[in-house]
C-alpha cells in the first residue's frame, strides 16, 4: 500500500507502518485509512495478529497532525471507523495487536500504543502526554492510563506532560520489553509468530472478557462466563478447537488450531 500507511502481510500476521514524514503525525485522512485497515484485519479470518509501528528511527507517532489542523482539519472531525488511529474505538477487535515503538511516542500516538495488547519499545523510545501544554485533554489516555500504571504516575504524566524514557515506561509496566533499535521489528515478528501459532478462539474470548471486566465487578463477569453470555466464550466452548486442546494434551502432542 502507498500513501501514509504501509502494510505487509505474512501468513496470519499483518504489519501496519505509519509513514508520514517527517514525524508520522496523523491527520483525518490517515486516521480513516487506519480504521479501514484494522477493520479489515478484524474481519479477515485468515489474519490472526497485527503489528503497528512507525517508519524511520525517530518517530513512532506524535499523535494529531497540528499542521493539518492549522490547515482546516477539525480536531473533532470524522476520524473514521475505530476513532482516532483506527484502534481506540474499534468494536469487537478480538485479535492480538502488538505496538512496536521505534522512537517518539506521545499524545495520540501514545493513546494508539495503549490500544494495543502488548508494547515493545526500542531503547531510545520516549513517551509523553504533552496535551496539557496546549490547553487540551488527552481524552483516551485519561481513561486508559490510570488503569494500566500506578495512578499517581499516570496523573503526573497527564498533569505535567513530562517525558518518560523506555526504562521508566518499562518500570511502570506499560512497556513489555525494551529491545535494541536494530532488533525491534525482529522481536515484534518473533512475538507475532508465537501468537499466530496460538488458539485464536481463546484470544477472542480473553479480549472480550477483559473489556467487559473493566466496567463490571468480578462476580458479574464470572457469571457471564459460566452462563456463556459472552459470544466469544460460547463459540469457544462449542468449538473443535476446545476438543483439540484436550485431545492434544491427552496425546502429548502440539495442538493444531483451526479457529473453529
Amino acid at each position: 500500500m502507498t500513501g501514509p500507511l504501509r502494510t505487509r502481510r505474512e501468513g496470519g500476521i499483518l504489519e501496519v507502518t505509519i509513514d508520514r514524514p517527517k514525524a508520522n503525525a496523523i491527520d483525518l485522512v490517515t486516521s480513516r485509512i487506519m480504521g479501514e485497515i484494522f477493520a479489515d484485519f478484524r474481519d479477515d479470518e485468515t489474519l490472526r495478529v497485527a503489528i503497528i509501528t512507525g517508519a524511520g528511527e525517530k518517530f513512532f507517532c506524535p499523535g494529531w497532525d497540528l499542521k493539518a489542523a492549522a490547515g482546516g482539519d477539525a480536531v473533532d472531525g470524522d476520524y473514521g471507523i475505530g476513532g482516532f488511529g483506527g484502534l481506540q474505538e474499534l468494536r469487537d477487535l478480538n485479535k492480538p495487536v502488538i505496538a512496536a515503538i521505534n522512537g517518539i511516542c506521545c499524545g495520540g500516538g501514545l493513546e494508539i500504543a495503549l490500544s494495543a495488547d502488548m508494547i515493545l519499545a526500542a531503547e531510545h523510545a520516549t513517551f509523553a502526554l504533552p496535551e496539557i501544554r496546549s490547553g487540551t485533554v488527552a481524552d483516551a489516555a485519561s481513561i486508559k492510563l490510570p488503569k494500566r500504571i500506578p495512578y499517581h504516575i499516570a496523573m503526573d504524566m497527564l498533569f505535567t506532560g513530562r517525558w518518560l524514557d523506555a526504562t521508566e515506561a518499562n518500570r511502570w509496566g506499560f512497556v513489555n520489553e525494551i529491545i535494541s533499535a536494530g532488533k525491534l521489528m525482529e522481536r515484534a515478528w518473533e512475538l507475532a509468530r508465537l501468537l499466530e501459532s496460538g488458539p485464536p478462539l481463546v484470544y477472542a474470548a480473553i479480549k472480550e472478557v477483559v473489556r467487559a471486566a473493566e466496567g463490571e465487578d468480578f462476580q458479574t463477569t464470572m457469571n457471564k462466563i459460566t452462563k456463556r453470555q459472552f459470544k466469544t466464550v460460547d463459540i469457544l466452548y462449542s468449538s473443535e478447537d476446545q476438543l483439540e486442546g484436550a485431545r492434544a494434551f491427552a496425546e502429548k502432542r502440539d495442538p493444531v488450531w483451526k479457529g473453529r
